[in-house]
């Protein structure tokens, strides 16, 4: 009878490198507990890699650099697709999004309608914090980080040219879903967010 462990390689191999692997995903394969053995088997031969508790990949394989093991953001997403939650990227993470900050943040802070929680990956850590429907309710993917990147750099504080930057990239946002966001945000955002409506 083949192994758990083979039925899980397998499963693996048939998957693109790079594509994150959660013990879920085998569950037709065996108990949870056969299959947490046998993932931590196959990682300490190697064949898969442990990116976070509960979270595996065969690496990606680059000719310059080696193992590409997925960023922090491609996790988060993944996170959300296997639980079915949204995120809404804040704080510095927003900005740096948005390439308002040229900080690379070391942790990643998500609001969420999931589970709040953290998930530490080597040096830099995944934080979902808990929200009301209203802060996740942005449909724009320009507008909902803008909302959030200037709630972290304040009313005071924000420059012109950082003003300017954000309305250039407005622009860019789907009417329709700046429109619905723009009613979301608090007062003195609307009003910077309304310049990126791209009027006649």
């Amino acid at each position: 009878m083949e192994s758990v462990e083979s039925k899980i390689k397998k499963a693996v191999s048939e998957r693109e490198r790079g594509e994150l692997l959660f013990p879920d995903d085998f569950r037709e394969l065996g108990s949870s507990e056969a299959i947490r053995l046998a993932l931590h088997r196959i990682e300490k031969e190697g064949f898969i890699k442990r990116v976070a508790q509960g979270i595996y990949v065969r690496p990606k394989i680059s000719d310059y650099a080696g193992e590409v093991m997925p960023t922090a953001e491609e996790i988060a997403m993944a996170i959300a697709k296997r639980d079915k939650i949204r995120l809404v990227p804040t704080g510095v993470y927003a900005l740096s999004a948005l390439g308002l900050s040229t900080q690379v943040p070391m942790k990643l802070v998500f609001l969420t309608d999931g589970a709040p929680r953290e998930i530490k990956l080597g040096k830099r850590s995944i934080k979902l914090k808990k929200t009301t429907p209203k802060n996740l309710s942005a449909k724009g993917e320009i507008s909902r980080l803008v909302i959030q990147a200037l709630r972290e750099i304040g009313k005071e504080r924000l420059t012109d040219e950082e003003e300017a930057k954000i309305v250039t990239l407005l622009k860019e946002e789907d009417q329709k879903d700046l429109l619905h966001d723009i009613a979301l945000a608090p007062v003195w955002i609307r009003k910077i967010m309304k310049k990126g409506l791209n009027h006649g």
